[in-house]
């Protein structure tokens, strides 16, 4: 019995054994894999980051076509382009000489410095190889290059800090470079691109600051508690030598901030509202340990803003030369004063405090950053944001500070530089989603991880409850909500890549090439004149055509003379189509005037949206104007405005007699137009139609004769009796 007994257990203890060992294994594969996974999710997110970086680059030269908004060309590359290549070109009020709100010594260094080395380029291989590298493509494609170069300092400003914090990098860069503010955005030429860049690289600077403060107080804390509870002698000098060894930290990048800090306000001025928490964090480091005192805050805002000075008289100089405010005359005999000098961040405070000259440029509601833009500009990334600001709030509401963030911390940071110019930009009534790019790097750092992971990782409610369960259990788990929020990711972007990048205004462009082609190979004497309307303003430096303004001089005569203006622009906004059919009437009869008085001969021309191609005709044909002949020259496609969307319901006009329609005013219904019904003919019928007003139409207008039409001297236009 004894022996059988004993053999059983020595059985057990085997079979134990055995089930320890298998489980040993099976945890240490089941770890292995996880390991494996982590570095193959890794890499995959790396591939996939680097290929949007390419695509970032591929979608500056193929080029994007879409325009999002026109301040992408007028406040920069229309000027600065027009200006050294002496073209034809429009100035804006921003840069108008008595009230300039824009600041020129910016975009001088960022363009116009590189268009010289470029043109240099250029013109020894033109004079090489007879191939022309000065023209609209390039115009909009170098600029853009540039632009998306300094991009990439985003980049590297993510990666910095999620390298110093011990942060997952992989997925955050991906939801960078996937975002399509960064593929739109980040390759465009607006003030708010720049701004986004200057604002992520002071956060990886402050960000760095603070680490560094961190580590070296707490090793100078830990060392002089070291110091006094040392006994021997020998032991406190080798103590103090390595206090002695710790670095500097008190004004790390003081110059780089403050430098950053005055060429973002001279570029922007809003950048004081994005720019301030991070500011404030700075001077903050180290506050509340027994090394940081007052005096030490103090003396960084004294020196921060001493720090500051050169810049801002650099940029206050090559300003007021620009705009003539300060002359070579008056600097040699220095005969110089306060007027003498402009400060263009001011002009532009007071112009923007106004609220009158602000609803000019259009009134929002309140809530429309909230709302609207931040969801528009990062989806799922956006929502999350606020959402998780609101739990926060409300946290500190209830005195629930042990869950807060801790002041100064790297969360706390990026909830300042969201949250504070977010609060202050809601004040402002004039609100446009480009105002909140620079929010990009602190609300990908934040939440671009729950795009792997989920809502919530954990339960997150306090209570228990069968119903907060089954939400969490369904929708906020990782297992329920990771797998869709990443796709929603990579569909709202693409989409909005898609539609901002390659059709919003996508004709405008296109439109440009038509007429610098045109100007180039039309008859020396001949004037062109456009008409556009319900369109974006269509930058005049892409026709590329030399300035009229430009003083030249003629070697052989000695006289100095200017180049007569052979292309007219009339831009007319969303004005309505009759005022507009009577805006083409008064530039038909100025054309005719001075062909009958100047013998100057002309071609006239109409860029509308093909969706209002109809409504307009409809217009000429109820205004009895017979002897107009509109004749389509070309079709831009693709091309949206949205102040003339397509109508998905919308109906063929029939160009019949008044007759063939149930009211004689060819209103009501058509006869001879097909009935709505479900048929496959008349489904692909408004399926073709919809599709064809996605483009942007050019008419070229004639007179069918000239004999009914009497031009008076006052430029207008009669109909003689017959």
């Amino acid at each position: 019995m004894k022996l059988h007994t004993e053999k059983q257990k020595n059985d057990e203890i085997k079979k134990h054994s055995k089930i320890k060992h298998t489980s040993a294994r099976a945890r240490i594969t089941n770890q292995i894999n996880q390991f494996w996974s982590r570095h193959r999710n890794a890499d995959e997110n790396w591939y996939t980051y680097l290929f949007f970086a390419v695509l970032r680059f591929v979608l500056v030269f193929i080029p994007q076509l879409g325009y999002v908004h026109p301040d992408e060309f007028f406040q920069s590359v229309e000027v600065i382009a027009g200006d050294h290549f002496q073209l034809e070109h429009t100035r804006t009020w921003e840069f108008n000489n008595t009230l300039p709100v824009r600041s020129i010594t910016l975009p001088f260094l960022l363009l116009r410095v590189p268009w010289s080395f470029y043109e240099f380029i250029a013109t020894v291989l033109q004079n090489a190889t007879h191939i022309k590298l000065l023209h609209s493509y390039i115009y909009l494609v170098f600029p853009r290059l540039i632009m998306c170069c300094l991009s990439f300092i985003n980049d590297w400003s993510l990666y910095h800090v999620c390298r110093l914090y011990g942060l997952r990098c992989e997925i955050r860069l991906l939801a960078l470079g996937s975002s399509w503010v960064m593929l739109v955005f980040g390759t465009r030429t607006f003030s708010n691109t720049i701004e986004m860049t200057l604002c992520s690289l002071l956060l990886a600077l402050v960000a760095d600051s603070m680490i560094t403060t961190n580590t070296i107080v707490y090793k100078k804390e830990y060392l002089e508690e070291r110091y006094i509870n040392a006994v021997s002698i020998g032991e406190k000098v080798r103590i103090w030598k390595l206090k002695t060894t710790l670095p500097t930290h008190n004004y790390k990048y003081m110059l780089l901030l403050s430098t950053i800090c005055v060429v973002g306000v001279f570029n922007r001025p809003t950048f004081l509202l994005f720019g301030a928490p991070m500011v404030f964090y700075w001077l903050l480091r180290g506050m509340g340990t027994k090394t940081i005192t007052f005096t030490d805050f103090n003396l960084r805002i004294l020196l921060f803003c001493v720090s500051a000075l050169p810049t801002i008289l650099v940029f206050i100089f090559f300003d007021s030369i620009y705009y003539k405010y300060l002359t070579a005359g008056e600097l040699q005999i220095f005969d110089i004063g306060i007027n003498n000098f402009v400060f263009t961040p001011w002009n532009f405070i007071k112009y923007n405090l106004d609220p009158s000259k602000t609803a000019e440029h259009g009134l929002h509601p309140k809530y429309t950053h909230l709302l609207v833009n931040t969801p528009l500009l990062y989806n799922v990334l956006g929502i999350i944001a606020l959402i998780s600001f609101a739990h926060t709030m409300i946290r500190f509401f209830k005195a629930e500070y042990q869950g807060l963030p801790r002041a100064q911390s790297i969360v706390g940071l990026m909830l300042g530089a969201i949250f504070v110019p977010l609060f202050f930009l809601l004040l402002i009534n004039h609100q446009e989603a480009r105002f909140l790019i620079p929010l990009t790097f602190p609300i990908v750092l934040l939440h671009a991880t729950k795009l792997l992971t989920g809502f919530c990782i954990t339960y997150p409610f306090k209570e228990e409850h069968w119903i907060l369960r089954q939400f969490y259990n369904r929708v906020l788990c990782t297992q329920a909500s990771a797998k869709y929020l990443l796709k929603t990711w990579y569909i709202f972007n693409i989409a909005l890549t898609v539609f901002f990048g390659f059709i919003h205004q996508a004709g405008v462009f296109p439109l440009a090439q038509h007429f610098e082609h045109a100007m180039q190979f039309k008859p020396s004497g001949e004037h062109l004149h456009l008409i556009t309307s319900h369109m974006y303003d269509m930058p005049l430096s892409f026709v590329n055509i030399p300035s009229s303004r430009t003083l030249l001089f003629d070697r052989n005569t000695g006289r100095r003379y200017r180049r007569s203006k052979d292309f007219y622009l009339y831009e007319y906004g969303s004005l309505n189509l009759e005022k507009l059919l009577r805006k083409i009437k008064l530039s038909l009869s100025n054309c005719e005037f001075k062909r009958n008085s100047k013998q100057i001969n002309y071609r006239l021309f109409l860029a509308i949206p093909t969706s209002l191609s109809d409504d307009f005709a409809y217009v000429v044909d109820k205004s009895n104007s017979s002897y107009l002949h509109f004749e389509l020259q070309r079709i831009f496609y693709p091309h949206l405005s949205t102040e003339a969307f397509p109508s998905i319901f919308g109906r063929h006009i029939c160009d019949v007699d008044p007759p063939e329609w149930s009211q004689d005013d060819l209103k009501g219904t058509c006869s001879i137009e097909p009935e709505p019904s479900l048929s496959f003919d008349y489904v692909t019928h408004q399926f073709s139609s919809f599709i064809h007003q996605f483009g942007l139409a050019l008419y070229e207008i004639k007179l069918k004769s000239r004999s009914p039409l009497n031009v008076y001297k006052r430029g207008t236009i009669t109909r003689s009796s017959k």
